[in-house]
Formats: structure tokens, C-alpha cells, sequence
């Protein structure tokens, strides 16, 4: 059977090509052998990664195969230890990167499992509720309000149906259903009246439909195949750290021969130089720098998804700290996703209410509903009955008489959230669509539209037939000759008309979504072109959806960080601009707020020169987003985009760092994206940001101590055998400080926190050095001063005639205590230790506090000390040691203290947006 034909048929006809009764839907069996034919009703996924090509892919570094060789070597050449030694700390940091990066693959798999609907089908003629996945082509399905409809199908039966087909349409308004065949062979998806589509939710009604579509044959799937294969690639960080791993070995192993070379020639042993110079290729190679990088991005991974931000691809990490721009959807990201009605505007009277969300509880000031027998009780009658949303109670629905109003009650509606508002208010005066439905009877309704942008039903009581309206205020208006008053129904001139729209537009310049409503006696029979004249005009209703508290403050976040924040909404362009001064988004009157007709009469090239300048486009179609985010990259801004249907699904894989709402958001979407939001809220991207922000400050923390501390043990050793002096350390020595040092320390000081100022920085350049900032310099000074600080201690040893045992100790325990004291100056690059303080990092601590555990043990116990060649020391030579090891970071501290409390940095600068040189 021809996909394209379905919408044409009889719902008879489809159900003899799918051979199924639709009284008794299909037999377990038969549902089973379609099963098998056509496969599960899922989204097929890309395969996760295989734990065991996980943990082999730990050893395929290059500075990683060198270590492999040098360790074959000493097992060879008869030295077990060494080899031993060697293998072990591959091992140690390739288990480590295994569990990091695992886990972050399994919070990327708790995707695909974000949503997993059920649905009630029709199967050996009685109803059962089965997984989504276990529906086969020609089941019967059951659907009603706040149903996500599971497969493609095409409707049988109707009563009322309702459908919000945004997240595949980009039609904002529900879609009204019916079930007789379409004349239009080739008419668009949108335009499919008789047709439900995999993905898309039934706001109200009720519906009997066949599955002619499952999985990856559905509309939904279809899209999604052709976005879904994304490759994964290596972070533009890790691609440069991989290069200069590369640098790195080849300088170290250069050196490690000329050390090997000059102490055979000063009368070392081959045998003895050749260990010494495999020790210090050991030491040299940062072999843990691969590892420690995985392990960063993988835990700020983990950090992301305890703040709501799911990472899907490792890149967008990175690129985070880098974002200049976040352009967000208003609606449940900026704001609540909860309407609540504010002012009724009725018989000239300005009436607020109070209350919270869809809680039935609030009062009305300006005027007493009970009391009120005229215009505003007529408001409320006419809010309350047309009307096709459900008032809920923990997802329980509740009619009037059930409706306690406990501290513990948790509010909801099924259906639409601006009809929500209006049975809320309703509600709150007492006014109850159950209780009106025991005296009237609706008999009629005619759906709202998007091209109508209103909504008529209508009621009968006893012989009396009454036309219900609300839609938007200019066509209501339009529409109505009368006006009902506390003195009865008058006329309404053009100069009250005028006073209506004024007050109207004064209504939106305050957030407010603004709805009229109007009624009329109607005879029965009555045409319905006829049924929406000649209206009776009520009033008109005002409601918001509130800025989320935390995207208050996450907005003043981002203008402190240097990023710009940007709404796109679908809203009026007076709420939009009421809405984004509400946020803080726009801060002047002069603010342009660009229209989705403003942006249609744009050419690329006029958006691309004026983008810079726009903080929020109203009235705008998910396509237009595509255009934006083009516009702003072209003016080389880092974007972030947010999404949630599948019209959005462009845009936001467009983005540089593409965003999808965990909760509202369809699968295309989230396949799309490089982030998913759970809670859909805004400050969870700012969030996100802050960690890619702290997650790249602290792999440049690990990179400036690991380095420094590499160069300081090969300084240690150069510059020692270059001046004729003994070896100052021992190969086993060696190896030794590379497991104290670079293990534990190094791996606590890559998950360190985020500092606090990090985001009052302005973001950094993709394009930027690792090294940039004066990091390089760090680490050669440092690095330097370690070296030279264990010769030092060395030299001290021997000029005191301790003997060379001891003097190594000394050096050996110097250059380990050395770097363990370094691990604290590393924590911030602004501030010292005195500022930051030793105990922000409890993990570090820890770590420290093991390390030099390790060190005492292998000085004083006697069973390591004939293992590592070494002697207890004394008091003045642990005085020596500790003025030397801890000596520069004291200094240094001291001097970051005095340099930040007399010189204090120059306060933020108010944000502002220039446009970037292309």
C-alpha cells in the first residue's frame, strides 16, 4: 500500500489493506509476525561503544606505545622491577580513563531512553495498555487528551480532536482532527487533517486510530534518519594536546639520549646510563596527559548532568567556555510554561487576580465575581465552557467538587496552557465547567484556527442555544456590534472600540497574552458564518507566563561573562519586548525588537549587519532560526541555540553548540543537538557553560603541573650529568616520583572546582593556545625552579659530606616534595594559596596527604629502603628540604596576596556586544 495515498482512503478501506477487524483490532499473534516483518516501533539509535574497544582505545596513544616499548625493553635487558613499574602505571591511567569516559557514554545512552511512551490499543477485542515500542502496522489505538500519539496513524473515529503538531509542523496552534478521507493526494503533512503523526499530542478529545507507520517509517523517523549519524570526532583540544604529546616524546627522548650519551662518557655503565635514561623518558613523557584530559571532560560531564545539561557530544564541552551568544526560546526556557491570568479588562472595569500556576486559588481585586450577576460573571461562564483543557491534581483530573486546596495540592492542566489559564481563572470565582454542564449541553464547536485565531462553541439549555467566543482581541472585536454593561447590553461605537484596543495594547506592554470573548443568542439551525456575527462583547483577559526566578539571574550571569543573550518567540512583539525587559535581556526603551515580517523583508546580508544589535525576535517561525544562527556566526560569534520540534532540528545542529529541551523536545531534536536540557530551563545552559568554562581551567591546571613537574625532573637529571655531578636520582627513584606525583595529585587537581569569578571573564577564542595567558611562561619558570632546587638540596648533601645515599634521598625527597607543594599554586592562576586556601579541594588534600605517606614510607620503612636505595633523614636536612620544595610557593602566594589586595583587578566592565571582524 502506497504511503501517499493513506489520507485519500476510507477509514474501511485502510483497514481491509491492513487486514484488521476495527472492533477487535489485531490477534497477539499476528501482532508478533508484524513485529518480526516490520521491527520495533522505535527510533533506531547509533550503537554505544563497546566497553572492551573502550579500554583497548586507553593504549593506542602514541605516548602511551613508547612507554609499551620501553617497558619490553627492561623486561628483556633481565629488570622485572622496572618493567614492572612501567606497566603499571599504564595500566593505573588507562582503567582510570576507561571508568571516566564509560561513564560518560552511559549518561549519553540515558538519552535515548528520555522518552518511552505507552499506549492503549485494541487487541483481540479488548482494550491493553503496551509499551510504544511493541505497536505493529494496523493496531488500534485509543487516544485522548494529553496522549502523545506513539506511531503514525490515520484517524477512524473523532470526537473533538485536538492536536498539537508543532514539533513537526512549526504550527504553533493545535490542529483540529476528523477521519473522512482528503480529496488532495499530494497535500502537505500540515494540511493532513485525517492523519496523526508519531511524536505529536492530543490536547483534547478523544480518538480511534489505525498505526499505518512505525519507527524509522514514520514522518518522525524519516526526518530523523537523515540527521541522526553524527561522527564523533576528538575535541579541538584534544587534537592540539595530541600534537604536542607527540612534541613533547621527541624533545624528551632527545634529551634522554644526550643524558645517556654524556654519562657513558664521563664512566657511567651503559647498562646503568640506559635504565637511567628509560626512567627519565618515564618521567619526561606525560603519559598521564591523554588520560587526565578524557578524565576532565568526562567528569564535567557528569558535574553537567546534576545540573540539568546532558552532554551528547564531547566537543560541545569545550566549546561552552567559548559561547558569545545564547539564543533561547521564551517559552518554558525563559519562562514557566504556566499561563496565568492577571487582569480581566470588562464593562471598563480593570480587575486583577492573584494566584499561582494552575492553582484554583487566588482573589480578585476590583470587583467580586460572586457577587457579580452582569458582564463579568457572563466573562467567566464563557472562559469556563469554551474550553477544551482539563484542570489536574498530581495528573489526576478534577472537576469542582473534588477540588481541595491543600498546601501539598501539585496543579496541572491537560490541554492547552492559555486555555489552562482561563479554566483557572474561572475556577478561582467559583466558576466550574462541570457544574455549568449539568444545566448546558454543548452541541456544537468549531476549532480554533490558526487562520481564524478564534474558537466558537455552542450550548444548549432546555430550547436555548447560546454561541460561546474567545480568539484574538482585533478579530473578536471585529466581530462584535454589542457590548454587555452592568446596564445591559448597549452598542459599541467605534470611539469604544478605540478604548477596548487601547487597552488591549496597554495589556501586552505588560507581558500580558491578551484574549477577547464574546457570546450570542443563537437559533437553532443557525449557519455557522452566521453563529460568529453580530457578537455580544464581554472583555477581555490578560495572562502571563512568568519569567523563571533562575533565568532572572542567570541572564545577569551571562552579561557578566561577556555573552549575549538573545529570546526568540512566537509572542506579540509588545509581550516580547514587556517579557525581555522583565529578564533583563533589553535594559533601554531604544532596543530594537525585529518581527518574523521584518526579518522576511531582510535580506542574509542586511540580517548579518543589523544581528548584532538584536536582542529578541517576536512573532518569528522556527525557520527563521537558521537564519539568525547564520548571521551570527558569520559575525564569528560562538552560538548556542535551543530547540524542541522538529523544525528547529536545522537551526540546531546548525549552532555551534545546539540545544535540546529534554522535556518538550522530540527525539529529531535531541539527535540533532550537541546539549539536552532536562529541565528545559534556561539556566541550566548557563550552567553548562560555567562547567565547560571550569572543566578547560582545570585542564590547563593539569597541564601547567604535570609540565612544570616533567621539565623539573628532566632539568634535575640534565643539568646533573651535563656538570659531572653523580646521578642525582635513581632510575627506581625516578620512577618513583612519576607515580607519586603525576598519579593521584594530578588527577584530583583535573576535577578541582570552578573558581569564583569564572564567569565575570569574557569568553575565550576557540582558536586559542593552550599555553596562552602566560601559561607557557609558568611552566618554565616552575619547572626550572624545581630542577634547580633538587640539585640544590643535592649539592648541599654532598657538600656536608652526608654521603651520596643520603644525598639522593634528599634530592629524591625534594623533587617529590617539591611538586606536591606545586599542586597547590596550580589551583587558580590569578590568586595564590593564600586566597584560594588549601582545604577548597577536600580530593587534593586527600591525594597530598597519601603522596607523602608514599614518600615517608619509602624513606624509613627498611624493607623499601634497600628497594629504592635510600636513608632516614634528619631534622636539618628536612629543613633543607622543606625552605626548598616549599620556599617558591610560599613566595609566590605572598606575592599573589599583596599584588590582588593592594592592586585589585579592574571591576567588570557593564556588558556591551561589538560586532566581530570577519
Amino acid at each position: 500500500m502506497q504511503r501517499q495515498v493513506w489520507h485519500i482512503l476510507t477509514g474501511g478501506e485502510i483497514c481491509k489493506g491492513f487486514r484488521v477487524d476495527p472492533e477487535k483490532g489485531l490477534s497477539d499473534r499476528e501482532v508478533s509476525r508484524r513485529l518480526a516483518e516490520f521491527g520495533p516501533n522505535s527510533l533506531v539509535v547509533k550503537k554505544g561503544v563497546n566497553p572492551v574497544f573502550l579500554f583497548l582505545g586507553q593504549f593506542k596513544d602514541f605516548m602511551v606505545l613508547v612507554l609499551m616499548v620501553a617497558t619490553l625493553i627492561s623486561g628483556l635487558l633481565g629488570e622485572i622491577a622496572d618493567a614492572v613499574t612501567i606497566l603499571a602505571i599504564v595500566f593505573l591511567n588507562a582503567v582510570l580513563g576507561f571508568i571516566q569516559e564509560y561513564k560518560a557514554e552511559r549518561s549519553m545512552e540515558s538519552l535515548r531512553s528520555l522518552t518511552a511512551p505507552e499506549a492503549m490499543v485494541l487487541r483481540n477485542s479488548r482494550t491493553e495498555k503496551v509499551h510504544a515500542s511493541g505497536l505493529a502496522p494496523g493496531d488500534i489505538l485509543m487516544l485522548e487528551a494529553g496522549d502523545r500519539i506513539p506511531a503514525d496513524i490515520r484517524w477512524l473515529n473523532t470526537s473533538n480532536i485536538r492536536v498539537e503538531e508543532s514539533a513537526l509542523t512549526g504550527e504553533s496552534q493545535p490542529v483540529a482532527k476528523m477521519n473522512q478521507p482528503l480529496t488532495d493526494e499530494y497535500s502537505s503533512v500540515a494540511d493532513r487533517k485525517n492523519m496523526g503523526y508519531m511524536g505529536t499530542v492530543v490536547v483534547n478529545g478523544r480518538g480511534l486510530g489505525i498505526v499505518i507507520a512505525t519507527g524509522m517509517n514514520t514522518e518522525m523517523g524519516m526526518i530523523a534518519g537523515m540527521i541522526q549519524e553524527v561522527k564523533e570526532e576528538e575535541t579541538p583540544l584534544q587534537k592540539r594536546l595530541a600534537q604536542l604529546g607527540k612534541w613533547l616524546v621527541t624533545i624528551s627522548l632527545a634529551v634522554c639520549v644526550v643524558v645517556v650519551v654524556t654519562g657513558v662518557l664521563q664512566g657511567e655503565s651503559f647498562e646503568k646510563m640506559f635504565f637511567a635514561g628509560v626512567s627519565l623518558a618515564v618521567a619526561a613523557i606525560p603519559e598521564g596527559l591523554p588520560a587526565i584530559v578524557t578524565v576532565a571532560l568526562a567528569i564535567g560531564v557528569q558535574r553537567m548532568v546534576k545540573r540539568n545539561a546532558v552532554i551528547r557530544k564531547l566537543p560541545a564541552v569545550e566549546t561552552l567556555g567559548c559561547a558569545t551568544v545564547i539564543c533561547s526560546d521564551k517559552t518554558g526556557t525563559l519562562t514557566q510554561n504556566e499561563m496565568t491570568v492577571r487582569r480581566i479588562f470588562c464593562d471598563n472595569q480593570v480587575i486583577t487576580l492573584t494566584g499561582q500556576g494552575y492553582d484554583p486559588k487566588g482573589d480578585y481585586h476590583g470587583a467580586d465575581p460572586y457577587k457579580d450577576k452582569g458582564p463579568l460573571k457572563e466573562l467567566l461562564r464563557c472562559a469556563a465552557l469554551c474550553n477544551n483543557a482539563v484542570l489536574t491534581k498530581k495528573g489526576i483530573q478534577v472537576a469542582g467538587l473534588f477540588r481541595g486546596k491543600g498546601q501539598d495540592s501539585i496543579w496541572g492542566i491537560e490541554g492547552d496552557p492559555t486555555e489552562g489559564a482561563l479554566l483557572v481563572a474561572a475556577a478561582k470565582a467559583g466558576v466550574w465547567r462541570e457544574a455549568l454542564e449539568r444545566k448546558e449541553q454543548r452541541v456544537a464547536e468549531i476549532p480554533f484556527e490558526s487562520e481564524r485565531k478564534r474558537m466558537t462553541v455552542i450550548y444548549k439549555n432546555k430550547e436555548e442555544y447560546k454561541a460561546y467566543v474567545k480568539g484574538a482581541p482585533d478579530v473578536v472585536l471585529g466581530l462584535c456590534s454589542r457590548e454587555m454593561t452592568k446596564d445591559g447590553v448597549v452598542e459599541l461605537t467605534s470611539e469604544r472600540r478605540k478604548q477596548i484596543l487601547f487597552y488591549n495594547d496597554e495589556m501586552a506592554s505588560h507581558a500580558l497574552r491578551v484574549l477577547a470573548l464574546g457570546l450570542k443568542d443563537v437559533r437553532r439551525g443557525e449557519p455557522n458564518g452566521d453563529v460568529e456575527n453580530d457578537l455580544i462583547f464581554l472583555g477581555l483577559t490578560g495572562m502571563i507566563d512568568p519569567p523563571r526566578t533562575s533565568a532572572v539571574k542567570a541572564i545577569k550571569v551571562c552579561q557578566a561573562a561577556g555573552i549575549k543573550p538573545v529570546m526568540i518567540t512566537g509572542d506579540h512583539k509588545l509581550t516580547a519586548q514587556a517579557v525581555a525587559k522583565e529578564l533583563g535581556i533589553i535594559r533601554g526603551f531604544n532596543e530594537r525588537v525585529v518581527t518574523g515580517i521584518e526579518l522576511d523583508q531582510m535580506t542574509d546580508e542586511d540580517l548579518s549587519h543589523m544581528v548584532m544589535n538584536i536582542s529578541v525576535f517576536a512573532r518569528v517561525a522556527p525557520r527563521d532560526k537558521l537564519r539568525i544562527v547564520r548571521a551570527l556566526k558569520k559575525n564569528g560569534q560562538i552560538v548556542a541555540m535551543t530547540g524542541d520540534g522538529v523544525n528547529d532540528a536545522p537551526a540546531v545542529k546548525e549552532a555551534d553548540i545546539g540545544v535540546a529541551m529534554g522535556q518538550t523536545g522530540t527525539d529529531v531534536t535531541k539527535e540533532a543537538s550537541a546539549m539536552v536540557i532536562s529541565d528545559d530551563n534556561f539556566a541550566a545552559i548557563v550552567a553548562a557553560v560555567e562547567e565547560g568554562r571550569g572543566i578547560y581551567d582545570n585542564i590547563r591546571k593539569f597541564i601547567r603541573y604535570l609540565l612544570s613537574c616533567n621539565l623539573g625532573e628532566v632539568l634535575t637529571m640534565f643539568l646533573g650529568t651535563l656538570t659531572g655531578l653523580p646521578l642525582p636520582l635513581l632510575p627506581i627513584q625516578i620512577l618513583w616520583v612519576n607515580l607519586v606525583t603525576d598519579g593521584l595529585p594530578a588527577m584530583a587537581l583535573g576535577v578541582d572546582g570552578t573558581e569564583p569569578d569564572i564567569m565575570k571573564r569574557v569568553p575565550r577564542q576557540p582558536e586559542e593556545s593552550v599555553f596562552a595567558r602566560g601559561l607557557g611562561q609558568k611552566i618554565l619558570i616552575r619547572g626550572t625552579i624545581i630542577g634547580l632546587a633538587t640539585l640544590f638540596v643535592f649539592v648541599i648533601g654532598l657538600w656536608y659530606g652526608v654521603g651520596l645515599l643520603a644525598a639522593r634521598t634528599m634530592a629524591f625527597t625534594t623533587l617529590v616534595f617539591s611538586q606536591l607543594f606545586h599542586v597547590f599554586d596550580c589551583k587558580s592562576e590569578r590568586r595564590g594559596i593564600f586566597e584560594v586556601g588549601i582545604f577548597s579541594n577536600p580530593l587534593l588534600v586527600v591525594a597530598v596527604a597519601i603522596s607523602v605517606t608514599m614518600q615517608l614510607s619509602v624513606i624509613y620503612l627498611p624493607a623499601l629502603q634497600v628497594i629504592f636505595k635510600t636513608t632516614a633523614l634528619v631534622g636539618w636536612q628536612w629543613l633543607v628540604i622543606l625552605v626548598a620544595a616549599g620556599g617558591p610557593s610560599l613566595i609566590i602566594g605572598l606575592t599573589r596576596l599583596i599584588r590582588n589586595r593592594y592592586q585589585p583587578a579592574k571591576s567588570s566592565p557593564n556588558f556591551s556586544f561589538k560586532k566581530s571582524v570577519h
